[in-house]
């Protein structure tokens, strides 16, 4: 089963959720904003993008800009991300898909079929 996790105010997420339900992808939602990733699904989402920190992180947001994440990712350990997206959905790279073998981070159709089929 895929977990998705999603804002409901994001377009993005509202377009890849009407995707996966289209093709018809079990899948169950969580908010990530009140349920972020769990620190076991960030690691195992890093470690399937082969160790890179910042897919997992919402560079565009509000709290990367407050946080002077630009600054701090690059010398940032896995563990220090971790614990800090693990606290701080508004982080995390939205929609964030974590299931068997998947993890896809935002929403490119082309890859998500890839992926998912």
């Amino acid at each position: 089963m895929l977990t998705v996790y999603a804002y409901q105010n994001c377009d993005t997420c509202r377009k890849a959720l009407k995707w996966l339900k289209a093709e018809g992808i079990s899948h169950e939602v969580k908010a990530i904003r009140e349920t972020p990733p769990a620190p076991a699904e960030l690691h195992a989402a890093i470690k399937a993008l082969g160790g890179e920190l910042r897919p997992l992180f919402n560079t565009a947001g509000g709290d990367y800009r407050e946080l002077g994440m630009k600054d701090k990712l690059p010398t940032m350990t896995a563990d220090e991300a971790v614990a800090l997206l693990s606290k701080n959905g508004n982080l995390v790279k939205r929609p964030f898909v974590i299931g068997e073998g998947v993890v896809l981070t935002g929403f490119k159709e082309d890859e998500w079929r890839k992926a998912l089929k």
